[in-house]
């Protein structure tokens, strides 16, 4: 059948059972509708790549009659497509190349499985978790190859603006593990894992660039609290009365390692005694967040060792209830505890650095601070600069009190002496 195109004549399109009729427009060559039995209308375009009846004959489906393929959406579209044949382009080639592309939730897949095997198990849990809660929801139906920066910034924007973060329920009990929350930390990290995500998908050949690259990140305000000495005494007497109101002395001795050692949680969580060396005084972790790592033993730190209990059936220095298990139990003790101390704004990371804050308050340097703490670049240690202008402005009160007191000194004796 040949005729011109429209709606008029696909609405008068007549089937032949157990067949199909095939529309072919009589103004643009290789353009037609294809009419199947069960009432399918597809727009489809014949062609031939380079010209000449020796070449393959190519067959491509525009797309199916409705919305948005009209007969005029459809013929626009068959035109474009004639061009790029004009023009030394096969389209055929094209669509073959995008449906061979993957798309973002794919190379996401992808990298979990083949991509990541150098991260370490916490850090892979955040990952899946940004990538579940964030990226996938935002941008996992997007073609790897033409996602470009304003995806990504887009999705940055709503991120922060907590599109896909999730509310506790309300009329039933929270469910485990941390729940997806916005925010511009939240979302700075996400553009972070996208950026790593891509440079997985170059390295892959599925496309030539990166396009986070100069994309600017909403700072992000460091949360640090540090204890004062009054608060720090305050805390001791709350975990006091915590361990003789459970009779449980483990949590209160984690509390106490993690404010004297200024090591991670997963550190002293996951301490076992085999790692402990109180001869030379120090632990020797196999692993840590920067690898394998020697946390040096206060007298402190030591004298707490000492007196925790030793279990037959775990290895472990602060011990579940589970045989061989690790204490799992640590954030709603100090909850309880840090409410009965009135610190209900500090975390249990906050340990950690309040122990910078008083290392760098007696005056040790930089490099000690970040070597006592484990950290692997110089620039982490750096956050704590600001602190040192604290023992700065003591010693300089010192030398100013002790030049006045000199200048009173000789002032009084340069003072003459008055006539009877």
């Amino acid at each position: 059948m040949r005729g011109k195109i429209t709606k008029q004549a696909i609405d008068a399109v007549a089937l032949v059972a157990d067949a199909e009729v095939v529309l072919w427009d009589s103004e643009i060559k290789g353009f037609g509708l294809r009419a199947r039995r069960g009432g399918a209308k597809t727009y489809i375009l014949h062609y031939r790549a380079g010209g000449g009846r020796r070449t393959p004959l190519r067959k491509l489906t525009i797309g199916r009659h409705g919305s948005p393929w009209t007969p005029q959406t459809a013929r626009v579209e068959a035109k474009r497509l004639l061009g790029l044949v004009a023009a030394g382009v096969d389209p055929a080639n094209t669509r073959t190349t995008e449906r061979g592309a993957i798309t973002v939730a794919e190379l996401c897949d992808l990298y979990l499985a083949e991509g990541s095997s150098h991260k370490k198990a916490s850090t892979l849990r955040a990952d899946r978790g940004r990538i579940a809660h964030h990226i996938k929801p935002l941008l996992g139906k997007l073609l790897v190859a033409k996602i470009g920066r304003a995806d990504i910034e887009r999705m940055m924007v709503e991120v922060i603006a907590g599109k896909t973060a999730v509310s506790p329920p309300k009329d039933r009990k929270r469910p485990a593990g941390s729940m997806p929350t916005g925010g511009h930390g939240v979302a700075a990290q996400c553009v972070t894992l996208v950026s790593i995500l891509l440079a997985f998908a170059v390295a892959r050949g599925y496309r030539t660039d990166n396009p986070t690259k100069g994309i600017k990140k909403t700072p992000v305000k460091k949360m640090e609290r540090y204890l004062s000495d009054e608060e720090i005494a305050r805390l001791a007497v709350a975990l006091e009365a915590e361990k003789k109101k459970t009779g449980n002395q483990y949590p209160a001795a984690a509390i106490k390692l993690l404010l004297l050692t200024g090591a991670r949680r997963s550190e002293i969580l996951g301490l076992q005694w085999q790692s402990v060396d109180l001869g030379r005084k120090c632990l020797r972790l196999p692993d840590s967040k920067t690898g394998a790592k020697v946390i040096f033993l206060n007298e402190a730190a030591l004298d707490i060792l000492r007196s925790l209990s030793r279990l037959t059936n775990n290895l472990h220095v602060i011990p579940g209830t589970l045989v061989g298990g690790p204490f799992v139990g640590i954030d709603k003790f100090w909850d309880r505890v840090r409410t009965s101390a009135g610190l209900r704004d500090v975390r249990l990371h906050d340990l950690r650095h309040s122990f910078a804050s008083v290392a760098v308050g007696g005056g040790l340097s930089l490099p000690i601070i970040g070597a006592l703490l484990g950290h692997k670049h110089a620039a982490t240690t750096a956050r704590y600069a600001h602190l040192a202008a604290a023992p700065l402005r003591a010693a300089n009160d010192a030398v100013g009190a002790k030049i006045t007191a000199a200048m009173l000194i000789n002032l009084s004796h340069a003072a003459p002496k008055r006539s009877a």
